[in-house]
């Protein structure tokens, strides 16, 4: 009995409730749609303080409520996790009111929201992008923020995304034997990312692939390629002297050299 009078409450509150807020969609009065939008955002009720928002930012536009109204539409899309319509939304409340003290919120918020959207590696990474380039805006702007670190962390995460995809990217080139897609890729990754984690493997993986091209080159364009391997074997030794690779480049080297001799004989 106890379950079904408290069922029977709840469906009378609801149905209350659902009439209240038809009441309040379908009042002409504005002062008291704005209070309710308000209490409504702030009761994290962001559903229903939707649509009034959207109405009483054309309604109060130009006026001292604008502001307000602005930021809250941004942050409701935010809590609704519309990511890209609140990065706009955040975007234009800065450009819209740069000397508000939401200013800077509103900018880092631009930012992480296209953080928030930015996709594993493997897939299309413009989002990633513009977060990084927002966080860097966001930096500029605001050197002194509280948010600084955390722009940081976030640009340093999303750039080892970005780092990631490159090398296996590169990777991938390689075992589709598209060698020197892979290594034009290797070598922006190193331009991108001097210091990265993948360097060792990046240098001996270009050296890889300019000998594999050259093993399979025709023959007229054979000589060259060996060369360009062979300077590309330099490269690696010279900078991974003890490297666990050493003996695998040898040896292709070796094969390169022999190859070489057998093509200068030959001419």
């Amino acid at each position: 009995m106890l379950q079904y009078t408290i069922f029977y409450l709840g469906i009378v509150l609801f149905v209350s409730a659902c009439s209240e807020y038809k009441k309040v969609q379908k009042s002409s009065d504005f002062e008291y749609k704005y209070a309710k939008a308000i209490e409504y955002f702030e009761g994290k009720k962001y559903f229903r303080a939707y649509p009034l928002i959207e109405e009483l930012t054309v309604v109060y536009r130009g006026t001292d409520k604008a502001e307000n109204l602005s930021f809250m539409n941004a942050y409701t899309d935010y809590y609704l996790e519309d990511y890209l319509l609140a990065s706009h939304r955040f975007q234009q409340f800065h450009k819209t009111y740069p000397r508000s003290p939401k200013a800077e919120e509103a900018l880092f918020m631009s930012a992480y929201c296209h953080y928030l959207i930015s996709p594993e590696y493997s897939l299309d990474q413009e989002n990633t992008h513009k977060a990084i380039n927002e966080m860097q805006t966001f930096i500029n702007l605001y050197p002194r923020s509280h948010r600084i670190d955390s722009c940081n962390m976030l640009v340093a995460e999303m750039r080892d995304k970005l780092e990631i995809k490159a090398y296996e990217s590169a990777k991938q080139y390689m075992k589709m034997e598209h060698y020197r897609s892979a290594t034009t890729t290797f070598e922006n990754l190193l331009l991108q990312f001097p210091d990265t984690k993948y360097r060792e493997d990046a240098y001996f993986s270009m050296f890889k692939a300019n000998y594999l091209l050259a093993k399979k080159s025709i023959e007229n364009k054979k000589l060259e390629r060996i060369d360009k391997a062979i300077k590309a074997y330099i490269t690696f030794v010279d900078r991974f002297p003890q490297s666990k690779l050493i003996a695998e480049a040898e040896s292709y080297f070796d094969y390169l050299q022999r190859e070489k001799v057998k093509l200068k004989q030959s001419s």
